[in-house]
């Protein structure tokens, strides 16, 4: 049995002292309204449930598992590590939190992801827009 005065062990459910489930909860919500992306899209997207995310919104009551915030992370196109980086830096000091510069290479490759979902969107646009012309009409008249 712990004695008086050791920190708790790590359990399942319930929060520890330091992390800040709320400061998930915002940064999860804009990025998900940035993106517009709903609840049912990023459960497919990042394998978690819909009930989870959910919670999480609101500012999970229990705790949840690194490996459920990292699978979040990627499916927003976030370091793995970034929800966890907010849960328990939130309440630290800035002169205590260390810095969180993304490597170069995966900015580029973010960017480049991006570029790509662009330029799909505008093919399909542009199908849909010469498919709706008459033969022998000008393009956008």
């Amino acid at each position: 049995m712990a004695e008086r005065g050791t920190p708790s062990v790590y359990t399942a459910r319930g929060q520890v002292d330091g992390e800040d489930w709320p400061a998930v909860a915002a940064a999860l919500n804009e990025r998900m309204a940035a993106r517009r992306i709903g609840q049912q899209e990023l459960a497919r997207l990042s394998g978690v449930s819909v009930s989870t995310l959910r919670m999480l919104q609101h500012g999970a009551s229990r705790r949840v598992q690194n490996k459920t915030l990292e699978a979040i992370a990627r499916a927003l196109d976030w370091p793995e590590d970034h929800l966890i980086d907010i849960l328990v830096t939130a309440h630290q000091p800035a002169s205590l939190r260390q810095p969180h510069d993304e490597p170069t290479a995966v900015v580029l490759s973010r960017i480049e992801w991006q570029l790509r979902d662009v330029s799909d969107r505008l093919a399909r646009v542009e199908s849909y827009l010469q498919a709706e012309q008459p033969p022998g009409s000008a393009p956008g008249r």
